[in-house]
């Protein structure tokens, strides 16, 4: 009930998952990024506790694969899990476990890794992966490619309820958190609010380090 685009940005060096479902709220525990060290979407009866300690493992010069087979090696309930993994180095890794729903795959390629489950056929995840290649600008551009692409090709078995999208950048906060945590059209909502905040997103951090130098919005104020 859930596909996942996870990637890195080799010019920028950002990390950002976007991911979609037919449960609600899919971004709160389902994506999750790391400045300087790597994304993780972990979905399918999922377990948020899993991501971060991938993380760390990535912070600790653990490269994809290490760091995700060593998490499951010591997770009892591996087999009800999916989890796509990328690190700093464009390096990918999945898991997909036995208990996993309906049907499921997962693509890859250099620098971003697609995942999903009861989905309307296997080849969702790998149209994924091509529209984010084929895609150009930021990489939230391209992240939203891929979910489009995604959701063109068949998407989820079912409607999906919820979607959003993380990208950690140089700062320990996400530069873009999008949350639309229960729509109709969860994914375009996703994309319009992408459109909206970029223009943006960087001055919030100017504002966060510098303050002096940050633009105004014009709002009642703010001059």
């Amino acid at each position: 009930m859930t596909f996942s685009i996870s990637a890195v940005c080799p010019e920028t060096g950002q990390f950002g998952v976007a991911v979609t479902s037919s449960s609600l709220c899919v971004a709160a525990r389902c994506a999750f990024a790391r400045a300087h060290y790597g994304a993780v979407a972990t979905q399918n009866i999922t377990d948020p506790r899993l991501a971060p300690r991938i993380l760390d493992l990535l912070s600790e010069g653990y490269q994809a694969r290490e760091a995700l087979d060593a998490i499951m090696a010591a997770h009892a309930r591996r087999q009800y899990r999916q989890l796509a993994v990328v690190d700093r180095y464009g390096n990918t890794a999945t898991h997909t476990g036995a208990n996993t729903l309906g049907t499921n795959a997962v693509a890859t390629g250099n620098g971003v890794a697609a995942a999903g489950n009861l989905l309307s056929h296997v080849g969702v995840p790998q149209a994924m992966v091509d529209g984010f290649k084929n895609a150009s600008g930021q990489l939230g551009d391209r992240l939203v490619a891929g979910m489009l692409a995604g959701l063109a090709s068949g998407g989820e078995m079912g409607p999906v309820a919820s979607a959003g999208m993380v990208i950690a950048d140089k700062e320990q906060w996400y530069i873009a958190d999008i949350r639309v945590d229960k729509a109709d059209t969860p994914i375009e909502d996703m994309a319009a609010t992408w459109e909206a905040w970029k223009p943006e997103m960087h001055d919030y951090v100017t504002r966060g380090i510098n303050p002096e130098t940050a633009p105004s919005y014009g709002v009642p104020g703010d001059e």
